[in-house]
């Protein structure tokens, strides 16, 4: 059995999580609070931070509920994600953004924030496939029109503070890394941290593009193949990409919605890069000097990667999905990522 890290092994014998009340029936209950009547068939969608279902309504239509993690974000800030969805959708981006039933798109039942989006099928798109890269950064570069048209007010910037400096502070106060790594984790941690700060501060200090340098629009935030739902094509042209699941989307460089979809060696990570940015400058220009950025924010999310894993355990479907977190292995995995990453900060960045 993995063990919980420190902060959260005491209160878990007492304290039930939040969404062991959010039962089958729960479920349907809100659904029939904002007016939408199940036929009892529900089914789990893979998420971790939410807890979301589809659902088969009477009439036979199907539907998405999204249960937001409790104390996670705001309603100030669930709402602007909800508008900029709308803006999205209102510019014909294939974005799938919550309903509004009663005259709202946030709704409360029994201590739980949800939504409800129509359903949308696909697959993961297949990212070898340089028509479909070109095709997906077409409408990114849509998506960073309607996000560079205003900022958001009350979510948060992706900077090296929240995502890396907050992210090691807390798991070392916290203890959570092993003795036996734990120095050694911190030292690396540190001179990658240590590396994007120089470049953060500006050009003028280290001749390269930092994070600083950036122009922060409103993004996505988390467009991973996962959140991409793709479609072929029918006989009236309609398929291509559907982008789900804007629940991280914040303030933050251009170049963030691209990397993630990027895999492989130098030369495939190019290739892949250039169909992307193809795409992208058929409808926005793209600012080249952000590909600097590709390996800090990769570095920043492993690291932010591992203090979410470690804030959430004590949700049972973390250990359940992630036992090998925590061990001394782990973190001997995450210092090797580290140097590496170290290694391909301190490398030309990709040009396309």
């Amino acid at each position: 059995m993995t063990p919980l890290p420190p902060d959260t092994a005491a209160n878990a014998a007492s304290d039930q999580h939040p969404y062991a009340r959010l039962t089958p029936d729960q479920v349907l209950d809100a659904l029939a609070s904002v007016g939408l009547y199940g036929d009892g068939r529900l089914m789990a969608l893979s998420s971790y931070e939410n807890r979301v279902y589809q659902a088969t309504l009477e009439d036979g239509e199907r539907v998405v509920a999204k249960f937001y993690r409790p104390g996670r974000w705001s309603e100030a800030q669930i709402l602007e994600e909800h508008t900029f969805a709308a803006e999205l959708m209102a510019a014909e981006v294939p974005a799938v953004g919550p309903l509004v039933l009663n005259g709202s798109t946030l709704h409360q039942h029994d201590g739980f924030a949800f939504s409800v989006s129509p359903w949308r099928g696909g697959r993961q798109p297949e990212l070898d496939d340089f028509e479909v890269l070109e095709w997906i950064g077409r409408f990114l570069a849509r998506i960073h029109t309607v996000g560079a048209a205003q900022p958001f007010v009350h979510r948060p910037t992706l900077d090296l503070e929240t995502f890396g400096t907050a992210s090691r502070d807390w798991l070392l106060t916290n203890e959570i890394i092993p003795l036996d790594m734990q120095a050694t984790w911190k030292t690396q941690c540190d001179k990658a941290l240590d590396l994007i700060a120089t470049r953060a501060d500006g050009t003028g200090a280290t001749g390269r593009f930092g994070l600083k340098d950036a122009t922060p629009i409103r993004l996505h935030g988390d467009c991973h193949p996962g959140n991409i739902l793709w479609t072929p094509l029918d006989e009236w042209g309609r398929g291509g990409p559907h982008f789900v699941d804007l629940d991280d989307a914040r303030m933050g460089p251009a170049v963030q919605d691209l990397w993630m979809l990027l895999s492989g060696d130098r030369r495939q990570r190019t290739h892949q890069l250039g169909a992307l940015i193809d795409g992208y400058e058929q409808f926005r220009s793209f600012d080249r000097r952000e590909l600097a950025l590709i390996e800090p924010l990769r570095t920043l999310r492993l690291i932010h990667y591992s203090a979410w894993l470690a804030r959430r355990w004590q949700d049972p479907i973390f250990p359940v999905n992630f036992p090998w977190f925590g061990t001394s292995d782990y973190w001997r995995g995450q210092v090797d990522m580290l140097i590496e990453q170290i290694e391909a900060m301190e490398e030309e960045p990709l040009v396309a």
